[in-house]
């Protein structure tokens, strides 16, 4: 009888093998950009910033820095996890080519950041049209969701300061196009701040928006088809009768502060005037009512808005506030929407949370530090983060169904982009050969041949 010496087999190990490719699965986000036309629109925006004689593309070096960042990469260097993968990725610029060309995007400031947000606009609206019901304005409307970010920065990088939280580092706005329950999120904006940004700028949530805006096709740059959502960060007179005003006539859903004004207001509301809360599927929602306020709570706000409170009895552990009754939290958010019931009216502004899941998603592909350290380096980094984002996104809206869709990079990570597998040429062509016991070779197989059966770009 053999005795146990350990709970796993025991390999012996060797490192001269060939022809295996450590994370082929990454080939979908490759195949995502031919697909997309993503390539041939970078290049065409950074040719501009190729020197003569130059061998690496700008476009090129940047996407490749995008694919590193979508694989796991938190830094400029952790593009050579592509450098050794050829066949895969092809030629990958070194590391002094990829930081002399940030440097340069960041010293061009405004014009090399317009020319990479004016590519991925016009991509933008090319997969869009490519991913037919799977994209996100299928319903002819298009929900954008503004949320702020607290990135943490452990050295003292430029414009990093303490934050509202008490940390330290930087304090970004972001925007996101919503997918609903079916998918995911695409980033549509951001705006680097520093840590002491206020939550509640009305400045830079127009900025934002602004951004935004300008990456949606141009149908939905302005109508009522185009919702922004905010939390009560974006519930400021200035940023709601910006949203409102003539000519642009956005519809929004803003979160607002639970005044003195409005917590008095609640309180004269007749118990018949509430109606109960509704769950994403149409049931009633335990515990929560919504209603209507009028009156002198809409004074100064523009014409039109609407003012909807919901009470709720408060989660287990959670805290009351001074500004809640009778034992339930109170919160509050104004709307210009007219054509639908306060309870749906209120599922859809409490569905902003999935906001939070694009910010977590967003942590995961580059945003949980900012590397560099001049500002203007960053800005070029946190468009890196929304290319990769981008990607990540548009390659399941294009080639992934049902569940999967919804899948986030951290488990597109673990069990799709980091699949091994052998990489063999025959015939003049080259194969990639995924291992056949791997769970979700039929997912990547399946996924690739969604995306090959799309129309090459111009």
């Amino acid at each position: 009888m053999k005795k146990r010496i350990g709970s796993y087999p025991r390999v012996r190990i060797e490192g001269g093998g060939r022809g295996v490719v450590s994370q082929a699965g990454a080939v979908l986000l490759v195949e995502t950009v031919r697909k997309t036309g993503l390539d041939q629109a970078m290049s065409a925006a950074l040719a501009p910033w190729r020197r003569p004689r130059a061998v690496h593309d700008p476009g090129k070096i940047l996407l490749d820095v995008a694919l590193a960042v979508a694989l796991g990469g938190d830094c400029l260097a952790d593009v050579g996890t592509l450098r050794v993968e050829p066949g895969v990725f092809g030629p990958v610029a070194s590391d002094p080519t990829v930081s002399r060309l940030v440097d340069a995007l960041a010293a061009a400031g405004p014009k090399a950041l317009s020319a990479i947000r004016t590519a991925r606009a016009g991509v933008r609206e090319h997969v869009w049209k490519l991913a037919g019901t799977a994209a996100p304005d299928a319903a002819g409307q298009v929900i954008v969701d503004l949320d702020g970010v607290l990135v943490l920065a452990h050295s003292e990088k430029q414009d990093a300061t303490a934050t509202w939280k008490k940390t330290f580092g930087h304090h970004p706005l972001m925007a996101f196009v919503d997918h609903g329950s079916a998918g995911s999120g695409e980033p549509v904006a951001g705006l680097l701040r520093p840590g002491n940004a206020g939550s509640n700028t009305a400045a830079d949530h127009i900025t934002t928006a602004r951004l935004a805006l300008a990456q949606l096709p141009k149908k939905y740059r302005r109508g009522r088809r185009t919702l922004i959502r905010t939390d009560s960060g974006g519930g400021t007179h200035e940023f709601v009768a910006w949203l409102a005003q003539r000519g642009r006539w956005l519809s929004y859903s803003v979160g607002m502060t639970v005044t003195e004004q409005i917590h008095q207001a609640v309180l004269k509301v007749p118990v018949t005037a509430w109606t109960a809360a509704i769950e994403p599927g149409g049931e009633i929602r335990d515990g929560a009512w919504v209603a209507e306020l009028s009156g002198d709570c809409l004074k100064g706000w523009p014409k039109g808005m609407r003012l909807i409170v919901r009470k709720e009895r408060p989660h287990p552990g959670a805290q009351l506030r001074i500004t809640d009754a009778d034992g339930l939290r109170l919160t509050c958010f104004a709307t210009n929407t007219t054509v639908m019931p306060i309870a749906a009216l209120e599922l859809r502004h409490r569905q902003r949370a999935r906001a939070e899941d694009r910010i977590r998603a967003a942590r995961a592909a580059g945003l949980r530090n900012l590397p560099l350290h001049d500002t203007a380096q960053n800005r070029i980094w946190l468009e890196i983060v929304q290319l990769a984002l981008d990607l990540l996104a548009w390659m399941p809206m294009l080639a992934l169904t049902g569940e999967i869709r919804r899948w986030e990079p951290r488990r597109l990570r673990f069990r799709l982009l980091c699949a091994a597998a052998q990489i063999v040429t025959t015939a003049r062509r080259r194969y990639l050969r995924f291992a056949r016991h791997w769970p979700w070779t039929g997912v990547i197989t399946d996924a690739l041949a969604r995306l090959e059966a799309l129309p090459n770009p111009g």
